[in-house]
């Protein structure tokens, strides 16, 4: 029998995009690839889309470094509706309306509205074909697939689809299909969208290394400015996902998501190493 390490975790979720958070702030925890799948498990661990380990930061101006895994185990260089609940989490001990997290993709501002909501910035889209990046250099507008979809990366690679009817969508067949195509070296996440009109979307995502997801805030983010590159969208979009509504809005400082957050449990997981 192995020795046990007992985690604090905190269990929330931003529209049905569920994470176990664990603040490393007091600690200096390093987990490894089969752990880090094990607490995402839905039937032998905790169970999440994501797991977050939330880090000190000695930056002036910044709260907190969040790192963030996909439940395979991938390393995810940035998650919106984890970033939101994360911030929910630091306003809560500030008691202020607007603090700044660190991320691999770079500093997040965030912001508590006054109606519980969290808003924050993912920044600016990158668009580019070897910035998403792909395997070859082609329009990211229109993608030489199926389709065509448009590329864009918002500190993943992502591919948005525009589709007319979301029910006839296969995503269990289609999504695996599409994030492990070659055109995409890193893998992608992947997004079919609805039109309702230029102010509201529905979408159904894939994400890369989850799966299907009840919501994704960077999915949400790719929709909207793939939607506004072809013309289609406003700057301000509702976005109807499987687990609930977001908003984006793309605005000169960047583009910003908002929506709500829930706190579901706490707890202490044992974890055995050998």
């Amino acid at each position: 029998m192995g020795k046990g390490l007992e985690l604090q975790f905190t269990k929330m979720h931003g529209c049905g995009n569920d994470f176990v958070i664990i603040d490393n702030r007091n600690q200096q925890l390093e987990l490894n690839k089969d752990e880090i799948k094990l607490i995402c498990d839905r039937r032998y661990g905790i169970g999440c889309d994501q797991l977050v380990i939330v880090n000190n930061n000695d930056k002036n101006h910044v709260s907190a470094y969040a790192l963030f895994w996909n439940s395979d185990g991938s390393v995810s260089s940035t998650c919106g509706n984890a970033t939101r609940c994360i911030a929910s989490i630091l306003f809560k001990e500030t008691r202020t309306k607007k603090i700044n997290i660190e991320t691999h993709n770079g500093v997040i501002e965030c912001h508590k509205k006054n109606n519980g909501l969290i808003s924050v910035n993912i920044g600016e889209p990158k668009i580019s074909w070897d910035q998403i990046p792909l395997s070859l250099e082609v329009s990211t507008l229109k993608l030489p697939l199926e389709g065509e979809p448009t590329g864009t990366n918002f500190g993943n690679p992502h591919c948005t689809f525009f589709v007319d009817d979301l029910n006839t969508v296969d995503i269990q067949n289609q999504g695996p299909i599409i994030e492990n195509n070659v055109l995409f070296p890193q893998k992608t996440n992947v997004q079919f969208v609805k039109i309702m009109d230029r102010a509201n979307i529905k979408i159904r995502v894939w994400e890369r290394g989850v799966g299907t997801t009840l919501a994704s805030g960077s999915s949400s983010c790719a929709a909207v400015d793939a939607g506004i590159r072809r013309g289609l969208l406003n700057n301000k979009v509702t976005v109807e996902l499987e687990g609930g509504t977001l908003e984006v809005e793309k605005k000169s400082t960047g583009v910003w998501l908002t929506g709500p957050t829930k706190n579901v449990f706490s707890g202490r997981y044992n974890l055995i190493r050998n």
